[in-house]
């Protein structure tokens, strides 16, 4: 089926995005801050999906067996829900960067972000955890979902959700745009003007949010919107059709989460040449910028 060999290539290249990105966290100790480590959860999330869709393709292939593919699916649901948690936690973090930056950078922001993804994790085990321990179609063909072996009220929950953690993170981007917004205005009352730079950088700043949720939203909608009202009956290219571009937001994540941070390209260099000049100048980030 050449759509399996699409999702297996697009697992494999995820897969290398995101080692790389996790090399990079565990390699240097300078990113242990709350930012990175949010950052490093997301890519081990994608990282496990990437070699689910690989190991999909090796079992469905190679090994038939129903209980090696309940094991894939559940890996895969954990894998990706763990993804979308990771990027939750990322936009709450952004958000309170913003909203309470006077006390960001204290014991309790970094019980906070443990605490979430301590949750995160835990909620998307779960999940995983639900078809292996019995909450499938394998022996009731008229309750399977367009995701065999998945019921379609497993599904359905997925895809709710889903939709719940989407409309949480416009929510948030929303306002972080309005501080963002709010922020430029004050610095435009204390010069008396609004200088081109700063107009700039407030609509670049507001830009790349539109960028990260849309990319998000294009991503999975059309696969959770298509589990909700598809029929196990369609044609399976609908199907692949709308969960593959699912698997691509896992393949841009680094692009946007961890390769245009100036830390870790600082780390990249260390790590893959030993030749960083110090004469080089990276800005430090802090979660908030975006």
């Amino acid at each position: 089926n050449p759509w399996d060999v699409m999702l297996c290539v697009s697992g494999t290249a995820i897969a290398c995005e995101n080692a790389l990105v996790v090399a990079i966290i565990c390699y240097s100790p300078a990113l242990r801050t709350p930012m990175f480590v949010l950052v490093g959860s997301l890519a081990t999330a994608d990282l496990l999906a990437g070699l689910g869709l690989i190991l999909n393709f090796v079992f469905q292939y190679v090994i038939r067996s129903e209980t090696v593919s309940l094991l894939t699916v559940g890996f895969l649901v954990a894998s990706f829900a763990a993804s979308v948690s990771s990027l939750l936690a990322i936009t709450v973090d952004r958000y309170l960067s913003l909203y309470n930056a006077l006390t960001y950078y204290s014991e309790r922001t970094v019980l906070c972000i443990h605490t979430m993804l301590a949750g995160a994790w835990g909620v998307s085990l779960c999940l995983g955890l639900l078809p292996v321990l019995g909450w499938n179609c394998l022996h009731d063909h008229a309750a399977c979902s367009v995701v065999r072996p998945l019921t379609k009220s497993n599904v359905t929950l997925l895809s709710a959700s889903f939709f719940l953690i989407f409309l949480i993170m416009l929510h948030l981007y929303i306002e972080i745009c309005k501080i963002v917004c709010r922020h430029a205005h004050q610095i435009a009352l204390q010069q008396h003007f609004l200088t081109a730079s700063h107009y700039v950088a407030t609509k670049k700043g507001v830009s790349t949010l539109a960028i990260i949720l849309g990319t998000f939203g294009a991503s999975w909608l059309p696969f959770a919107i298509y589990c909700v009202v598809g029929d196990p009956d369609y044609p399976s290219v609908y199907t692949y059709a709308t969960l593959l571009p699912a698997t691509y937001n896992s393949m841009i994540n680094p692009i946007i989460y961890a390769y245009r941070n100036q830390e870790i390209q600082r780390s990249m260099w260390v790590l893959f040449c030993g030749c960083f000049q110090a004469k080089v100048s990276f800005r430090s980030r802090s979660p908030s910028d975006v």
